[in-house]
């Protein structure tokens, strides 16, 4: 066992911790501290991620004792969502809702979020020379389009976006949090009795036509809410932070637009924003990467390391437009790989095209050493962007 310490901080923006990078060289599969005086498996290296997100036998129950998760709650008294089941439970579930999310499917919405996008940004310039992109671009663009999906009135969007965004917010208490999220389960349940006596077009109203109970489409829309809604916007700041401070592939991209695509796969490799997506518990003694994990122990795959792994993606700290990363694991891998991962492509890709293309001025109000990273939490990202233009 290594004595190592184990930190989830970022210090350099840029870069995982860099104690996970020094495992993923000399103990790629490793036992270090974890909370409570207990140990967790760190999992650091591509194909070892993969095999235990990709292997239900390493479970996401979270109400399993043991699981590094657990927070002593039971099913019976906190309904759990998809990125808390395993197989049957969580493969009927997911089977009836991924067509909601099919690549053909948001294609088709391609129309309503360019002109979401638009709106967003028009209503960002006319505001002044200043704004917080947080605030004015990257937090409202997703939570816009993630109310339509689950057909919030739009008389309900300040409720909706302000109780999201208290949820998300730096500076916000426990209990805060804690009343936001219970203020959005209980309008989200609302939005469920509603479509069961009035459908509508909406990803609810098909969910229940399919038969998903109400109780579970609550926990579905907040899942979807929350995993839709902040991770995106975290991308959508930090892609813009990294054009603005590195001239070299803004430019690339006014040059060449076609490069878009592969550029928003190269920030999700280089960035992988979810934090705590690999955290599982061994229900069976398996082995990974020639180390035997013992049943009932906690094990965390890694994506931000597996994504950094030379192997697999040579120069790994490059930004390289080019490299073709489709294979990284920022949205997880297995049968937990994100579900709205077609939907998040497109709006990043969309997002970053308008920026370019209407605010060539664009710059930050400061220096890139202002921006208040958060080094801590489940989702990387900022929580101000100030910028001018």
């Amino acid at each position: 066992m290594t004595t190592a310490t184990f930190s989830m901080q970022r210090i350099d923006p840029y870069s995982p911790p860099a104690e996970h990078l020094r495992l993923q060289q000399e103990a790629p599969v490793s036992q270090v501290p974890w909370r409570n005086d207990t140990t967790i498996w760190a999992v650091t290296r591509h194909a070892d991620v993969r095999t235990v997100l990709g292997d239900a036998r390493f479970s996401s129950d979270r109400s399993l004792p043991g699981h590094p998760t657990f927070a002593g709650y039971t099913s019976a008294s906190k309904l759990k969502n998809l990125i808390e089941m395993d197989p049957p439970e969580h493969t009927q579930q997911r089977v009836r809702v991924m067509g909601e999310f099919t690549v053909k499917k948001i294609a088709a919405m391609r129309p309503r979020i360019e002109q979401i996008v638009e709106e967003t940004i028009d209503a960002m310039l006319a505001s002044g020379t200043e704004a917080d992109l947080v605030e004015a671009l990257s937090l409202p663009v997703p939570s816009v389009v993630i109310a339509e999906l689950l057909g919030v009135p739009f008389e309900d969007h300040s409720l909706f976006q302000e109780n999201s965004a208290a949820f998300v917010e730096a500076d916000a208490t426990p209990e805060q949090r804690m009343a936001a999220m219970g203020a959005l389960k209980e309008y989200i349940g609302g939005l469920v009795a509603d479509r069961i006596e009035r459908p509508g077009d909406d990803i609810l109203s098909r969910q229940l036509a399919a038969g998903a109970p109400p109780e579970e489409l609550t926990a579905l829309g907040f899942l979807l809410l929350i995993a839709g809604h902040e991770t995106t916007a975290n991308m959508i700041s930090l892609c813009v932070a990294t054009l603005i401070d590195k001239p070299e592939l803004l430019q690339q991209l006014r040059e060449n637009p076609a490069l878009l695509p592969g550029a928003v796969e190269e920030l999700l490799r280089y960035f992988t924003i979810a934090e705590v997506g690999g955290l599982r518990l061994a229900t069976a003694d398996l082995e990974v990467g020639g180390v035997l994990i013992p049943a009932g122990d906690a094990v965390f795959a890694l994506c931000n390391t597996a994504n950094r792994d030379a192997e697999v993606f040579p120069e790994p700290n490059t930004i390289d437009f080019t490299r073709g990363a489709r294979n990284h694991v920022a949205f997880g891998f297995g049968p937990h790989q994100c579900l709205g991962q077609n939907l998040a492509r497109l709006e990043l890709e969309i997002v970053l095209e308008a920026v370019i293309r209407r605010i060539p001025t664009l710059r930050f109000a400061g220096t890139f050493d202002d921006i208040s990273f958060k080094e801590w939490g489940p989702n990387y990202g900022v929580y101000r962007l100030p910028v001018a233009w």
